[in-house]
């Protein structure tokens, strides 16, 4: 019985085995790829592993999909499981946009934005303006301390939404 299954299947197999090696490839690769621009920008490890994190996610959700496509699934049985899948995320997720939106700014955030830890901020709100001295860069928000010794949570999202004044001095 065995045999036969090997015999029948052998195809999807390597096909399988090769593509679970190409998987595990390219998650070292694009850690690495991650974990050296963190060290040549002095990006905090946290950040760094929410970023790696991340890619592995993406990576296994591709693989899953090839995995899929390689055992013989019909295009159209995967685009309606996808579309159904993705259906109830996008209800789940508009339920909870501030989170993604959050996850995405703590992500732009690492690779991009010009301040960190320890760098004094103002932002510029009109309404309730803030200064204080970052002391933690999370996926969902940012930590500041005020002049007082207050923290603030700060949600990362609206730091795209308000300008941003890095201030010279320290406390």
């Amino acid at each position: 019985m065995y045999n036969s299954f090997f015999q029948n299947y052998s195809k999807e197999l390597i096909s399988s085995l090769l593509l679970v090696i190409l998987l595990i490839i390219l998650r070292v690769i694009f850690s690495r790829i991650v974990r050296s621009f963190a060290k040549l920008t002095h990006r905090m490890e946290h950040r760094t592993n929410l970023v790696v994190k991340y890619i592995h996610i993406l990576l296994g959700i591709l693989a899953a999909i090839g995995i899929i496509i390689i055992w013989g699934v019909q295009a159209k049985d995967i685009f309606i499981t996808v579309s159904s899948v993705a259906t109830i995320v996008g209800v789940a997720m508009f339920a909870q946009w501030s989170i993604l939106s959050n996850i995405t700014s703590g992500v732009i955030l690492f690779f991009s934005f010009p301040f960190k830890i320890g760098d004094v901020i103002q932002i510029l709100d009109k309404d309730y303006p803030i200064i204080g001295e970052i002391e933690d860069i999370r996926a969902f928000h940012v930590s500041l301390k005020t002049k007082e010794g207050e923290i603030i949570i700060y949600p990362n999202n609206l730091l795209f939404q308000k300008g941003i004044l890095i201030c010279k001095t320290h406390f």
